[in-house]
């Protein structure tokens, strides 16, 4: 079915599993079509336009960049139960995206990097555009511990003082999946070092524990070139509003070129099609996958004429 998700991701990413649980929490049924972890990623950068970040869903001929567009879609297409509260429940993706994420690397990488494939370290150098220091990541790996237990204390004050198992009362939503995140990928990387990090905290692990049962949904394989016939064969679907109050003046109908602010700053060019205060979407032909509207976060992104 062409409204079935698909979403393009390795097992390894954080990112991705932010995006697994929200298909969990929706109990939905969801293609996976699993993607290199490193350059180069023939069958996923054509969807894409050139962002090589990790994950990406599909859903026909519409490509969704960034999780904060890809739960935002999922939100809004599969509506219940609901996960999204309100503007809070971004604020907590974007600081688990960003401070959070920013203090989990250096600890994982900090104590494995020497154990890391030489190929996988030159590969993430070209995508945050500067040296990956494993020397320098150990020496902060003691900072960034206290650090990372000060923010995973925010969750902890949060469960204390939100009356119920999650961190916005009696349902999981958006904010758990997010704060999670950083959770899973240092436990997954580290046994243990959550535990440690967390000592003395009474909310926490059962916590961590709930959302880690949430699950994943239900998952069906989808080779990679079967994705690509699909965006080809399907139609994009109808553009979400355009503001045209739009700060920058964009316009629909202009060329424009879109890239992360952060890392992975690979510019995606395209034919603007809508722009609001959520989300920039392009208009992309490409003989893999023919038209397929891209869709990318106004928080984050930078956009530009093209």
């Amino acid at each position: 079915m062409t409204d079935q998700p698909i979403l393009h991701h390795f097992a390894t990413s954080p990112f991705s599993e932010k995006v697994r649980l929200m298909f969990g929490l929706k109990a939905l049924t969801w293609s996976s079509v699993e993607i290199p972890n490193m350059m180069p990623k023939p069958d996923y950068t054509p969807l894409t336009g050139g962002y090589r970040r990790t994950p990406a869903l599909q859903i026909g001929a519409d490509v969704y960049c960034d999780t904060q567009v890809i739960l935002a879609e999922i939100e809004a297409r599969w509506p219940a139960p609901p996960a999204v509260r309100g503007g809070l429940d971004w604020a907590v993706n974007l600081w688990a995206d960003r401070p959070f994420f920013s203090a989990t690397v250096p600890i994982i990488f900090g104590t494995l990097g020497d154990s890391v494939p030489e190929a996988f370290l030159k590969d993430r150098e070209i995508l945050s555009g500067r040296p990956f220091d494993v020397k320098a990541m150990k020496a902060a790996i003691a900072p960034m511990k206290g650090q990372w237990r000060s923010q995973a204390g925010w969750i902890e004050d949060q469960l204390a003082g939100s009356g119920g198992d999650w961190l916005g009362g009696a349902a999981p939503g958006l904010a758990d999946i997010a704060a999670y995140m950083n959770v899973w990928f240092l436990g997954g990387a580290l046994p243990g070092a959550v535990e440690t990090l967390t000592a003395g905290f009474t909310h926490f692990g059962d916590w961590a524990r709930r959302v880690a049962a949430i699950g994943h949904g239900v998952r069906e394989e989808m080779d990679s070139k079967a994705a690509l016939a699909l965006a080809k064969a399907s139609q994009p679907a109808p553009a979400p509003a355009h503001d045209p109050g739009d700060p920058l003046g964009l316009k629909p109908g202009a060329a424009v070129v879109v890239m992360a602010d952060d890392y992975g700053r690979d510019p995606v060019s395209g034919v603007l099609i809508a722009a609001n205060r959520e989300r920039v979407v392009l208009s992309r032909q490409t003989p893999e996958t023919g038209t397929v509207h891209v869709h990318f976060p106004r928080a984050g992104y930078i956009v530009a004429p093209g």
